[in-house]
Formats: structure tokens, sequence, C-alpha cells
């Protein structure tokens, strides 16, 4: 198995969660990149040591590393210098979150697809998330997208070498209209500008779109199973983003059982669209949009047909 990294920070009871999986899944080299206490928060460095308790003695066969911070950096500066840290030592790795529930099957499919793409510039990505339960895209076990997503994932030193925490290149991006290269509707052209623009000038304090935006500037592809294989459980006041339920969290985690691949490595358009219409544009801004209106009752005539064929889920 490759290495597994765990990002912790001040939630002991969820931080246990995740490492009973982790230890199931007896990896042999384990690292834990953990943010240090806000000083205006009385009672988190207690938190946030119990938390590093928790991971601090594997009893199985394990090589462990530790980047625990000292001082809070932030979502946005301790998750990507972790990271950083993690891609120094490791030329790939599995990437857990104390929040990010896995399954057995993600262990095992992370490893395969790693070892199966590790060469392939094309892939950048591999997710063990899948949103829509009820959609099963393609003939195969796995498919390949444009979105990166990172509740459970894995990459190599190759893809992360590209990313920027800054965004240095998004002015030149914006000025050379490179995403109408990469979208094919304006509506997810407005949207991620707007969302990269809030990003640049520092109004929004994360990692994970710039990891999004590295991989789009390369042409990179992401790796999503057909079934959801990590689940969301870190919904809650303590949350970074997510204090109150949305559509992504709480999504039930399947086995994936025998893999089939994929007979070629290309972008599954209808699967992107359904993604953003249904997961990603779902403010209330866009509930009205004639375009996503449009997707969304394709989607849902989609899955009433297949009931209709398949009314036991054959």
């Amino acid at each position: 198995m490759a290495p597994v990294v765990l990002i912790i920070f001040n939630r002991p009871q969820l931080t246990a969660r995740v490492y009973e999986r982790i230890r199931a899944a007896r990896p042999r080299q384990l690292l834990v990149v953990a943010d240090g206490p806000r000083t205006t928060r009385p009672g988190e460095a207690q938190l946030c040591e119990s938390a590093r308790k928790i991971v601090s003695s594997p009893d199985w066969p394990c090589e462990l590393s530790v980047n625990f911070a000292s001082e809070n950096l932030g979502n946005r500066r301790r998750v990507s210098s972790g990271l950083d840290w993690v891609f120094e030592r490791c030329s790939e790795a599995i990437v857990l979150e104390d929040d990010c529930l896995p399954c057995a099957s993600f262990f095992s499919f992370c490893s395969t697809m790693l070892e199966r793409f590790r060469d392939d510039e094309r892939v950048m990505h591999i997710s063990g998330d899948n949103f829509d339960g009820k959609t099963h895209w393609g003939g195969a076990s796995y498919y390949f997208s444009r979105y990166p997503f990172t509740w459970g994932w894995a990459s190599w030193k190759r893809a992360w070498r590209h990313y920027d925490v800054n965004l240095a290149a998004w002015p030149a991006a914006q000025s050379e209209r490179r995403l109408e290269s990469v979208f094919e509707n304006p509506v997810e052209i407005r949207y991620w500008t707007d969302i990269f623009n809030k990003l640049y000038r520092g109004e929004i304090d994360t990692w994970d779109y710039q990891w999004l935006f590295s991989c789009w500037r390369r042409g990179g592809l992401s790796v999503l199973p057909n079934k959801n294989l990590v689940t969301n459980i870190g919904v809650g006041e303590d949350a970074a983003h997510f204090t109150s339920y949305h559509i992504t969290t709480g999504v039930p985690t399947h086995e994936l059982g025998e893999l089939v691949h994929p007979k070629t490595v290309i972008r599954n358009k209808k699967a992107d669209q359904s993604s953003f219409g249904k997961h990603i544009a779902v403010g209330p801004e866009y509930q009205n949009h004639a375009w996503l209106r449009n997707i969304r009752k394709k989607l849902a005539l989609r899955t009433r047909m297949k009931s209709l064929l398949h009314p036991f889920g054959a």
C-alpha cells in the first residue's frame, strides 16, 4: 500500500474514527500533519493534544512521521505546507482529513490507481468520492473527470509539483481566457472565475481550489469511482467549511468489489455536467438558471428511466 497521510486539528473524536479505518488497513508508512491551536479559543490546545495523542503510537508495523505545527497556520497554509512536506518525502500518497471516513475499498482502490497511472501524465488525481450514488457513469468501476474531489484522495509527487498555494498564475490565466478552453458553458466560466478571484484576493481560506486550478492548467484528469468510498462526517459548529448540512456531506459508502477498468482514458462530460449542476453550483443564485435547470431535468429523467428498466436495482 502507498503511504497514508492523515491531516488533523482539534477534533479527537473524529480523528479516532478515521484512525481506526487507517489502522485496519495497516499501511506500512503513516504521515500525520497537524495544525496548532488558536490562542483565541480556550481549551483548543487540549483538543489538539488529544487528537495528536490518538495517532502517535501505531500498534502495527508502521513507519510514523509527524509534522505538528506549534502555532495555528489556518486551513490554507497548514494543509498546503503539510502536503509539500509529504511529497518531499514520498513519490505518491493517499490523503485523508480527520472528517473523511473511508471504507475498506478506498485504500485498495487508491493503491491500484496509483500504480496503474503512475507514469501517465494525463492523470493527476485519484478521488474516493462519488456524491451521486444513483448514477453509474460508463460500464467500468471508475471514470475520468475534470474534478479532483478531495474528501479522501491520492496523487503523485510528479503532479503535486505543479501546485501553487498563492495561485500566482491566475491573473495571466484570466487575461488569456484560459477557462474558456476548459469549460463549454459560460455559467461554469462565471462560477469559477468568481471563485478564483476571491481566492487570489485572499477572501477564501482554503487550499483545495488551488489544486483544482493546478490540475486544470495542466489538462489533468481525475479518477472517480462509480461508488462512493469516503463519507464526510465533519458537519458541525467546529467544521472549517460545513457547519450545517450540505448535499455532499454524509453520503453513504459502498465497497467497490472487483475492479473493471475503462477501455479509454477520456473525460466523461456528462458526469462532469452532473457534478457541477447537482453538487457544486448549489447556491440560491444558481437554482433558477435555465441551463442548470435543463441539466437537472435530464438527470432526473435518466434516473426515472433507469428505475423503470431496472425496478429492483439490477
